[in-house]
């Protein structure tokens, strides 16, 4: 599975005609990379949960990046706007994904404030050096029975228990299960907290690391990189699930937070 703090060296394959590839920078996940494919699943399944929840609805895909996410909430929504302010990123999600369901705008995340029924910003709270007054900012926009989606990988599994940050540089502030729960509380007063975790062949693979030391053998005879060049790209949304206010210790163990916040103070 790719690190997403290395330097960058791979770029897109097989882009539609006229969408320039984007390379990989650790800033963002992209599809159509098989490097990449462990964290594009792991955003991925959360995007297309949220998606089922949207029927109907107005949503605004803050931080869009690549645009992946804003095409796959359009799947079930009225309508959903992407936005980022990447010139990179704008031209190519502009090019791949607009169409009579998908607006993608380029501005700020905090100057952004259409009403909507919906605001997802997903993978990006970790990057924002006042979260508190994103959370509001994204509060002010919603119409009345709306919700804010945000999520943010677990600091206990990014980084370790004794480790205050990973290494990611575009990191800011990453999170413990009861420091993101704060984070929301203190702007809405109903969070419900999900907890995102391997499934499936990841769920196996994780196991056998732990308890057999799979790296090591697989190191100590060569085949790691035969390895993972058949395994990274077979992950799917099927190898990940979320789990409804998992208990404490169970959530210690999440990769990922998913928060559903309603009803702002």
């Amino acid at each position: 599975m790719s690190d997403q703090t290395q330097n960058p060296v791979y770029v897109q394959l097989d882009q539609p005609e006229g969408v320039p590839p984007l390379e990989l920078t650790g800033e963002r996940t992209l599809p159509d990379l098989p490097e990449e494919n462990y964290w594009y699943r792991r955003h991925l399944v959360v995007y297309k949960w949220i998606a089922e929840r949207l029927a109907g609805k107005r949503a605004v895909d803050m931080a869009c990046g690549e645009g992946y996410g804003s095409a796959v909430l359009a799947e079930q929504a009225a309508h959903v706007t992407g936005v980022d302010a990447n010139p990179e990123a704008f031209e190519h999600a502009k090019a791949k994904y607009e169409g009579e369901k998908v607006s993608i705008v380029r501005d700020l995340v905090q100057m952004y404030r259409e009403p909507a029924d919906a605001v997802v910003f997903l993978q990006t709270i970790e990057h924002v050096e006042d979260p508190a007054g994103m959370l509001r900012h994204f509060a002010s926009m919603l119409e009345p029975d709306g919700e804010v989606y945000v999520s943010t990988p677990n600091l206990l599994t990014l980084a370790g228990p004794d480790a205050e940050k990973s290494d990611n540089p575009w990191h800011v502030k990453e999170y413990r299960a009861h420091e993101f729960r704060e984070l929301c509380e203190e702007v809405f007063a109903d969070v419900t907290i999900y907890g995102l975790f391997h499934a499936r062949k990841l769920r196996l693979h994780e196991l056998v690391i732990r308890h057999a030391g799979w790296d090591a053998i697989h190191k100590t005879l060569r085949i790691s990189k035969l390895f993972y060049d058949r395994f990274t790209p077979a992950i799917s949304e099927r190898d990940f699930r979320l789990e409804a206010e998992p208990g404490a210790d169970r959530l210690d163990r999440a990769l990922d937070f998913v928060a559903v916040c309603r009803d702002p103070r």
